[in-house]
């Protein structure tokens, strides 16, 4: 089974010298990963966040194979002119290495507030969003007219010669449709082996209702992980401080969703998941020792592709 895995970008990655970080990044490759996949958000919970874009185009200085991925975008916030322009640049900047994973957002209502965004036009500003991105990207001079954008003749150049693979994400009925039409895989996160079953399943039977017929598929899955290389109450514990401390709820909420335990343990209750349709692994790492991030991520992969390959 041929697997991708994705690394969060490592906590401690910014605060490192030069050097360093393209040391980094280079364990991260020896590991196994195949890209480096980061968050993006304007003002999340108590203000924190980072902008996608700058984010990704600065890791892609850093290696010069590894992938980089943005994972979620929170595409609503944004007008898809400028986005299909960063695309455009991000295929120069990093040619066959960016994948851009596209999300509606929702855990902080203010974050979308103080973008002046509403609520509830989420869906609808990221539909209209990837029409008008996607034809760009393939060179169309654009006109749209829709609820959320007006757009008269646009026109984006240089369009990528790669075309860049989109990644959808959403747990909801709605995210799963989104991909049908949009995407070339779809990203799940907190869900049972069972549903994600069914949205794999889903995805496709919409996609062929759509006529998208021939589409090689890559879906994946971005869960948290806790690993210790010999304690699951440690690995537990690493990835409870983690999680609370980004989201501002109770670990509880997400526990059973998250794998936590020694590599092998962790990658036996990701295994399932490859088994239900998963091709691409993001992986959270949460360590009790940060620098202990890559080596432990690169043990679940190892042990990962043994549990498969022994199916």
């Amino acid at each position: 089974m041929d697997l991708k895995f994705g690394l969060a970008t490592p906590s401690q990655l910014w605060s490192l010298q030069w050097a360093d970080r393209q040391a980094l990044l280079n364990a991260i490759d020896d590991g196994g990963f195949t890209h480096v996949f980061l968050a993006d958000h304007v003002s999340f919970r108590n203000g924190a966040g980072a902008d996608g874009f700058v984010e990704a185009a600065a890791l892609a200085q850093l290696h010069p194979n590894l992938g980089v991925m943005i994972s979620i975008y929170l595409l609503p916030l944004r007008h898809p002119l400028p986005v299909a322009r960063q695309l455009a640049s991000m295929a120069r900047v990093a040619p066959g290495r960016f994948t851009f994973g596209v999300g509606i957002g929702g855990e902080d209502p203010h974050e979308l507030a103080v973008c002046g965004v509403n609520p509830r036009q989420r869906g609808v500003r990221a539909n209209e969003s990837l029409t008008i991105i996607q034809g760009l990207l393939r060179g169309e001079t654009v006109s749209f007219s829709g609820q959320a954008f007006e757009i008269d003749s646009a026109v984006i150049r240089p369009t990528p010669a790669i075309a860049i693979p989109t990644l959808v994400g959403g747990r909801s009925d709605a995210a799963l449709k989104r991909t049908a039409r949009f995407g070339d895989g779809w990203i799940g996160v907190w869900c049972s082996v069972k549903r994600y079953a069914q949205a794999v399943a889903m995805i496709e039977a919409e996609a062929i209702a759509l006529g998208r017929n021939n589409v090689d598929w890559c879906h994946g899955y971005q869960p948290w992980v806790g690993v210790d290389w010999s304690s699951t109450e440690t690995a537990k514990a690493a990835v409870k401080s983690g999680m609370e401390a980004f989201y501002k709820i109770p670990f509880e909420q997400f526990e059973r969703y998250t794998p936590a335990g020694t590599p092998l343990e962790v990658a036996a209750q990701l295994a399932p998941y490859a088994r239900a349709g998963c091709k691409m692994f993001n992986l959270k790492v949460c360590a009790e020792h940060p620098e202990e991030e890559v080596a432990l991520g690169a043990a679940v992969i190892e042990h990962l592709t043994q549990l498969l390959a022994a199916d």
